[in-house]
């Protein structure tokens, strides 16, 4: 640990806070915030390849679906948060200041609506059931947000309200709420959901492994968990947010997305046990592979061409 960050806190009770978020190579702005994120996609989904490959997919497509995903994952998130926060981007002085998203305004609820559109569609492409690429996806979306959380860590924001506990954040005067313009120390509720994600990451392959869960209970199972701590953390938050039958609209949309994943998990359980035994079809292209002939010319029978053979779902197959 550096000497000047041991005296420091040594002085002032506390975690400090970044002194800066953004460095230049040149006149290039290189940025935490976006440095992070990026992180979070590519630990994530190199998880979420192992755990494709692992139930039965085929190396590469990952990559293929989270190509749509992401882009539209990040569009989604910053739409999100600007229809949840209009009061802020309404500035005849800068209209254009929702595009800045280096800046901060990434709603994750937005985001798994729009990577869930854009992973639907790849999915749809290519033959893939959503809800088995879902289960493989959930962990690496929680270790993901568990990377991008630190971004707001540089840019001094998603902190709560005011604590004297040893684990304080220091925030810097400018970066302080109005209503507290004389505490300093606050809930690292950034930290708080950094830790938990990982929590979550870890109980969702645990519990995948020891249940087999499969057709998206894994993926709910995430939902659930991140619900509801997001619900919690929203107690503590003191960033503006609009209110929704006197909750914050994200604690809100937090309790409804906990009750849907229960819902889901308990419906799904009956109807499908079990996992799925394939979850992409077979390449066409490979050799190896042989698909279902009409008997006359050796063409693919109509309607097989890509897809893989109807199997009965075998409890006791990993």
């Amino acid at each position: 640990m550096p000497t000047s960050l041991m005296l420091e806190l040594a002085a002032s009770p506390g975690i400090p806070s970044p002194s800066q978020g953004t460095w230049y190579v040149g006149i290039v702005p290189i940025r935490a915030y976006a440095l992070f994120i990026l992180a979070g996609i590519f630990v994530g989904g190199w998880l979420a390849d192992r755990r494709w490959i692992a139930r039965g997919g085929r190396p590469g497509t990952v990559v293929d679906v989270l190509t749509w995903a992401v882009p539209s994952g990040i569009v989604g998130a910053r739409v999100f948060h600007v229809l949840t926060h209009l009061q802020d981007y309404t500035s005849p002085e800068d209209p254009l200041e929702f595009l800045r998203i280096w800046e901060g305004g990434l709603a994750i609820f937005g985001g798994l609506i729009g990577g869930a559109l854009g992973a639907w569609y790849a999915c749809r492409r290519r033959g893939i059931p959503l809800p088995a690429f879902a289960d493989a996806l959930a962990p690496g979306i929680a270790v993901g947000q568990a990377f991008g959380r630190w971004g707001n860590y540089f840019n001094q924001e998603i902190y709560g309200t005011p604590t004297t506990l040893p684990w304080g954040l220091r925030i810097d005067p400018e970066n302080r709420p109005a209503a507290y313009p004389d505490a300093e120390t606050f809930h690292p509720t950034f930290l708080y959901e950094s830790l938990w994600s990982l929590t979550t990451a870890a109980v969702v392959i645990w519990a995948d492994r020891r249940y087999r869960l499969g057709h998206g209970r894994a993926f709910a199972l995430y939902l659930a968990m991140y619900g509801t701590a997001r619900a919690l953390l929203e107690l503590l938050r003191t960033d503006e947010a609009n209110l929704v039958l006197g909750l914050r609209v994200n604690q809100l949309v937090a309790l409804l997305l906990v009750v849907a994943a229960a819902v889901y998990v308990m419906v799904s359980a009956r109807l499908r046990p079990g996992r799925e035994r394939e979850v992409e079809p077979p390449d066409v292209d490979d050799p190896s592979v042989s698909t279902p002939t009409d008997g006359a010319d050796g063409a693919p029978a109509p309607g097989t061409r890509g897809r893989a053979e109807a199997v009965p779902a075998d409890p006791d197959d990993p």
